[in-house]
């Protein structure tokens, strides 16, 4: 199968030739949203930077989409819950640009307190101004780095090596790693009091927008500078505007602002301001490799895997993932099957980790998203798959948990999926062997069931005369079985009856399965 790629903004010319390698490219800049939304449902993938914006509409009208792949770390341009809904894998290249926006950030600091811009505009004009471009040492100087994952880190190692002391927040953070690093991780408030210079290295999300505003400014010290290389809305330009003009902050460095081009911004007249026009992945190392990052992720996306930086997917590496798989595979399939017995809509799905695989809390989501897209398969028509599973659910109205105990019982790990209906609450139990997953429990009845091909579950009452007429049954229309267990320890009790066979049963044999002497109910099962 040929696959179509969209790239709707430059890309390095090493990503589009590994992309050729694989897919059809249409190289296509500077289209309209009307433009994409006619073209968008012919492709496979799109791969962006952060000129176009994909939004609800155009992911809504791409009815081929895989994979969108942002050229770079913000996807703040790309609507993701959309994409979720859409089942469309989103990744971006955290790491391509890191050392560029590191190092346009660290430019960007020396620039504003040495008014490197101003004197030289000044000069090439041909006056000679020494007095009038006096500038500020960093030496000494509090640096506060607001976000402190990757860009914000290497902020700090090279602001400690100009001899500043660093503080950071970020909420995700602990303490112990900003303390490994000689930075003090504090809350942001008090950063705010605290820093000569603050730097922002946040996505641009509702909890962050605007997050330098007029309240935390008048907190800051008098003669504090702002430098905003990572996203534009972090920062309150007009309430920014406003503390210059009243001697509040000395300067600030904008590589981004709320609307670009910021052509009309009041900010670009004041002489404190230093600009740059979003420069800070441009760099032909970083333009390079996050091409070839997401051209390297698209590709294992439309080759039926999944991409090393997802953003809406959980995420798993590669280590862990070879040890979780079969896990993974384990829930698709008791997911499936639960789908298959139960009475009725099912309302609730609990999934238990218990034992060693309960030691990979952190990943664990990625197992049971497979176990939802297991079950949603077997009563949806449109697609399921890890990326929307559980949004999909969660709009049926399916109340989704996960709980983990360290005690499995007689098992190094166990997983138990329990399921709610308005007949009650059942459950089904696995495990992983050497030989792959096995299903060791359905309700109340033990089993050791290899959960693929074609099976018969059918309820019974344990007494002679019970087995072999169902074999006649499926016999007589030609439906061999090639393995059987049957449970029960007493005459006269319950118990299950669960048969592998080689096709298909059709639901008016199965009705005569059902119908047969001392069988109470059947069901065929697809694994």
């Amino acid at each position: 199968m040929s696959f179509k790629v969209l790239v709707s903004d430059p890309l390095a010319a090493e990503g589009i030739a590994i992309l050729k390698e694989f897919c059809d490219v249409d190289e296509k800049a500077d289209l309209s949203e009307d433009e994409l939304v006619r073209i968008i449902g012919e492709y496979d993938a799109l791969i962006v930077r952060s000129g176009t914006q994909v939004t609800a509409r155009i992911i809504q009208a791409a009815d081929r989409m895989k994979y969108i792949g942002r050229a770079g770390v913000g996807v703040d341009n790309i609507d993701c819950e959309a994409a979720t809904r859409k089942g469309i894998i989103v990744s971006n290249a955290p790491e391509g640009n890191t050392l560029a926006a590191t190092e346009h950030t660290i430019a960007m600091m020396m620039a504003m307190a040495r008014n490197i811009p101003q004197a030289n505009a000044s000069l090439k004009k041909g006056e000679w101004k020494r007095s009038k471009f006096m500038g500020n040492e960093m030496n000494g100087k509090v640096l506060g780095v607001v976000g402190f994952g990757r860009i914000g880190r290497e902020v700090a190692k090279r602001a400690q090596a100009l001899q500043m002391t660093v503080i950071a927040y970020d909420p995700f953070i602990p303490a112990e790693v900003g303390a490994a690093m000689g930075v003090e991780m504090m809350s942001v408030a008090e950063l705010f009091t605290k820093a000569d210079v603050i730097t922002v290295h946040t996505p641009l999300i509702p909890s962050t927008t605007h997050l330098v505003n007029k309240e935390s400014i008048a907190t800051m010290k008098t003669g504090v500078r702002l430098i905003n290389c990572a996203r534009g809305g972090i920062i309150d330009e007009a309430a920014l505007y406003d503390a210059i003009v009243a001697g509040k902050v000395a300067g600030a460095a904008l590589d981004v602002y709320e609307v670009e081009p910021p052509t009309e911004s009041p900010l670009l007249k004041l002489d404190s301001v230093i600009v740059t026009p979003h420069l800070g992945a441009s760099t032909v190392e970083a333009q390079k490799n996050v091409a070839i990052s997401v051209a390297y992720q698209c590709i294992d996306v439309l080759k039926g895997g999944s991409a090393k930086s997802a953003v809406n997917t959980p995420q798993v590496s590669a280590d862990v993932k070879a040890k979780i798989d079969p896990y993974a595979l384990l829930s698709e399939k008791m997911g499936s099957l639960a789908a298959q017995i139960a009475d009725g809509a099912i309302t609730e799905v609990e999934f238990a980790y218990l034992g060693e695989i309960a030691d990979l809390k952190q990943n664990l989501k990625y197992v049971t998203r497979l176990g939802i897209k297991g079950m949603l398969e077997q009563v949806l028509h449109e697609p399921a798959n890890i990326v929307n599973a559980e949004v999909i659910a969660q709009g049926r109205g399916i109340t989704i948990f996960e709980k983990t105990s360290s005690e499995a019982g007689d098992y190094k790990s166990l997983v138990t999926l329990s399921y709610t209906t308005e007949k009650g609450r059942e459950s089904i139990s696995g495990i992983v062997t050497r030989a792959g997953p096995r299903i060791i429990a359905i309700g109340k009845y033990a089993t050791d069931i290899v959960p693929s091909g074609f099976v018969i579950l059918a309820d019974h009452v344990n007494r002679p005369g019970v087995v072999g007429p169902v074999g006649m049954i499926l016999g007589k229309h030609n439906v061999n079985i090639s393995s059987m267990q049957v449970g029960g320890r007493n005459v006269g009790s319950e118990s299950l009856m669960i048969l592998a066979v080689d096709d298909v049963v059709s639901p008016e044999v199965m009705k005569e399965v059902a119908s047969s002497d001392g069988i109470t109910a059947a069901k065929f099962v697809r694994l």
